[in-house]
């Protein structure tokens, strides 16, 4: 008789995996009874007696208490970071945001993109619609490509 293989359908759960939940307030012998573990009297024995997290008791938050610097800007769009390196993996000469995105090198069309010059170029390459740094623009034009808009 053959083994049955290992499945999801029958798994079983280790030991110690499940336990049964705590019976609180089922009397006296319980262990937990009569207050249920909340204690006599207080805050935290009243039925919403809990607090919300960074409440100090009244006095003022450690976050309202540190000083605040600086400013977040909620519209900023980062750029999708492409090195002269990885230029190899474009089919054909030209190099825009649609032709990365078919060869894998960036996920979103719309986002802006970078080329960056970490590595060598291999080819002449001509660059459409994606900024370029300095570095990359010199070792692109150095083998023989261009940079267009």
């Amino acid at each position: 008789m053959a083994k049955e293989s290992l499945g999801l359908h029958n798994l079983a759960k280790p030991r110690g995996a499940t336990s049964t939940p705590k019976r609180k307030g089922r009397g006296q012998g319980s262990g937990l009874g009569k207050t249920a573990g909340r204690g006599q009297k207080g805050q935290r024995a009243r039925k919403s007696g809990n607090v919300r997290p960074g409440f100090e008791g009244g006095q003022m938050p450690l976050i309202r208490r540190i000083p605040k610097r600086g400013f977040i800007n909620p519209f900023k769009v980062e750029a999708q970071v492409v090195n002269v390196r990885d230029l190899t993996a474009v089919k054909g000469e030209e190099v825009s945001p649609a032709s990365l995105v078919e060869c894998g090198l960036v996920a979103h069309p719309e986002r802006p993109v970078k080329i960056l010059g970490t590595g060598d170029v291999a080819k002449a390459y001509v660059v459409r619609g994606c900024g370029i740094s300095a570095s990359a623009r010199q070792k692109i034009e150095a083998a023989g490509g261009r940079v267009e808009g």
